[in-house]
Order: C-alpha cells, then sequence, then structure tokens
C-alpha cells in the first residue's frame, strides 16, 4: 500500500521527471538517502517501473497517425499471438492494445505522409497474419494526453 509519502513522491516525479535526487529530497524535506530507500521500495513494489525519454514524433517528420481497429479471424486459437508477435515487428506501430468485442486489436500507426503510410498499410499490415476485418480511423487531433495519475 502506497502511504502520503509515497504519493508525494510520486506526484512530484510525475510532475518534474527530470529534477534530481537531492532536489526532490529536499523539495519532500526528506534527506537524499531517505528518499533513495523509498524510491527503491517502490521500484521493488513494482510501482515505479523505471523512467523513459519521450520523443514528439511529428519533430522527426511524422505528421500521420492512424488507428487501425483490427477484427482476427479467431478460428485460429494461435490468431492473437501470431498477429500481435509481427505487428510488434513494424517499427511504424507504436502501440499494441487488445479488446473484447467486436474489435479484437488496435494499433496505432505513425508514417511521415499519406504516401508513406499507404506503404505500411500494403506492405507490411495487410501481410499480418488472421486479420478478418480492419477499419482505420485517422486522427485529427490530440485533445488530452496524460500519462500522470490522479495520486
Amino acid at each position: 500500500m502506497l502511504d502520503d509519502l509515497d504519493r508525494r513522491i510520486l506526484r512530484h516525479m510525475q510532475s518534474d521527471p527530470e529534477q534530481s535526487i537531492p532536489d526532490l529530497a529536499e523539495r519532500l524535506g526528506l534527506t537524499p538517502s531517505r528518499l533513495s530507500r523509498r524510491l527503491e521500495k517502490l521500484r521493488e513494489g513494482s510501482i515505479l517501473l523505471g523512467s523513459r525519454a519521450m520523443i514528439d514524433w511529428r519533430a522527426l517528420g511524422y505528421t500521420v497517425e492512424v488507428s487501425l481497429r483490427v477484427t482476427l479471424d479467431k478460428t485460429n486459437p494461435r490468431a492473437f499471438d501470431e498477429f500481435i508477435a509481427q505487428a510488434r515487428d513494424i517499427p511504424e506501430v507504436l502501440e499494441i492494445q487488445t479488446f473484447l468485442g467486436q474489435v479484437d486489436v488496435r494499433l496505432s500507426v505513425i508514417a511521415r505522409d499519406m504516401g508513406h503510410y499507404q506503404q505500411i498499410y500494403r506492405s507490411a499490415i495487410l501481410t499480418l497474419p488472421h486479420i478478418a476485418d480492419i477499419e482505420a480511423l485517422m486522427h485529427v487531433a490530440r485533445i488530452k494526453s496524460n500519462e500522470s495519475l490522479p495520486l
């Protein structure tokens, strides 16, 4: 279970993930060693999973984002596993989600432009196994994208 101090630590880390341990400890009124022990406890408990670089793919020239909603042919018991294993190998697929319901899988795909997207779609997406149906949704705007939790 998280206590109030753990929640404060996580809130501060979410708001400014690049701050140093000594700076964060000072903000929280802790010693750096006590903060380090708390962070280690959060890592050991699989609450704090690490840090990562967030790269703005638009700044790298990717201007198109498409969500593909895929229905799989579930007559093959390995349909999900085989589809996902091959979809993971497509570099332009940023996210893979699975669902219960009519849609089985959603892929988030980026491309430099529509020509590049068409190339990815034809040469990589359509060659994925066990596709029964596929629907493309072109992203127009991202209204909210927040990975911070309400702690």
